[in-house]
């Protein structure tokens, strides 16, 4: 089988540099009072840090992540890390559950016995998965790839070699939200044949068909296409620097931990419903685990990458034709605050949807910020298809 049980060990040499780069951390200035307006706000970045360095203990969070059962497995020549929980339920079918950037397998953490064990969160045990949480490739555990052309069409063919070949399951069901988004759409499209079907957090890959033959936008729709381009005007630089010079940016991220916390902590506070306040949704014990996964393991420059090969592949531009759709039955849970929320008539012209759900509350990193809103959706929608 070649899948390798696998335990999370960071050495005491990568924690002393840690401490040492934190320590000699040169500050840059801020415009006083300015908050979050030009960015990362310094005062709670030095609050962040300080912490980081007194006050968070990586081998406590080490020992909590090692509860799951990790394994890696080489796939497209690549050592590829994944968690696999099994479920305690009647009948559990497998689910592939893929985070995106900046976030890592960390993510799912706390969906992953939501999903496996229903009952001990007031669930039904008939609603129990299997549940398979893969590392992206060269985001953290999971070996980067070293030649160009790790997308998300990539991934998704590697996904599959992984559930149907190496862990033998005929059928699977499929999560992802942002880069894992991609990479079960592309499932869904692909490989439709093995799968129960898939449930996005997010519906803008595949663009529809809009020729002349396509019904006319509605205003929702019209209103979706400003509210895009409008948040890459005031939000999308990051995205145009990793999809442009990924490799300009990894140098001062990979060598620098206060850029690495600066440049992503930014964003988990941005993209969630949490009213500016980042620790109402997420502790600071949660933000640096995620962090720290891209520090000990020095991929966040092959992280970033990805952006650069889906924009280099059909992916960045992936357009059904006429008349084409991702044929996977589909499930789409919108939550208001994340980058991009479409309305129901715009996924319906890419996904076979059968479900759609708006949310009450949420932003992009659902399943770490609102998991049980989430799972619900999930069960839901997978209970009519097993």
């Amino acid at each position: 089988m070649d899948v390798n049980p696998y335990t999370i060990d960071i050495s005491d040499q990568i924690l002393e540099d840690l401490q040492h780069r934190l320590s000699h951390a040169r500050w840059p200035d801020e415009i006083p009072d300015s908050g979050w307006g030009y960015g990362t706000n310094l005062d709670y970045l030095k609050e962040l840090i300080t912490y980081w360095q007194n006050d968070f203990n990586w081998k406590d969070q080490e020992g909590k992540l090692n509860e799951l059962a990790h394994f890696t497995c080489e796939l497209e020549g690549l050592n590829i890390h994944f968690v696999h929980e099994k479920g305690r339920g009647p009948n559990p079918i497998p689910i592939v559950i893929t985070h995106g950037w900046p976030s890592t397998f960390f993510e799912m953490h706390k969906i992953i016995p939501r999903l496996t064990d229903p009952a001990s969160f007031g669930g039904d045990p008939s609603d129990s998965f299997d549940v398979i949480a893969p590392s992206l490739p060269g985001y953290g555990f999971s070996e980067a790839s070293k030649k160009s052309g790790m997308d998300v069409k990539a991934v998704a063919a590697i996904w599959d070699e992984l559930i149907t070949k190496k862990l033998g399951y005929s059928k699977y069901a499929v999560h992802g939200g942002d880069i894992g988004a991609g990479v079960t759409a592309n499932l869904g499209y692909y490989h439709h044949e093995n799968l129960y079907g898939i449930h996005l957090t997010s519906a803008i890959r595949p663009a529809p068909y809009l020729g002349k033959n396509s019904a006319p936008l509605t205003d929702a729709e019209k209103l979706h296409l400003l509210q895009r381009q409008d948040w890459e005007q005031k939000e999308g630089a990051y995205g145009h620097m990793h999809r442009t010079k990924p490799q300009t940016l990894s140098y001062g991220l990979n060598d620098s931990p206060v850029g690495l916390a600066g440049w992503i902590v930014e964003k988990y506070r941005s993209w969630s419903d949490c009213g500016g306040n980042i620790e109402s949704k997420y502790t600071k014990d949660e933000l640096l685990t995620n962090i720290m996964i891209y520090w000990a393991t020095g991929t966040i420059g092959s992280a970033v990458r990805m952006y650069r090969e889906n924009n280099g592949e059909d992916n960045a531009q992936w357009t059904l034709s006429e008349n084409d759709i991702v044929p996977a039955p589909t499930a789409v849970a919108i939550f208001p605050y994340d980058l991009s929320t479409p309305p129901r008539e715009w996924a319906e012209r890419s996904f076979n949807l059968k479900r759609w759900t708006d949310m009450p509350k949420g932003g992009h990193f659902a399943a770490l910020e609102e998991p049980d809103l989430l799972v619900e959706d999930v069960r839901a929608f997978f209970r009519g298809l097993r």
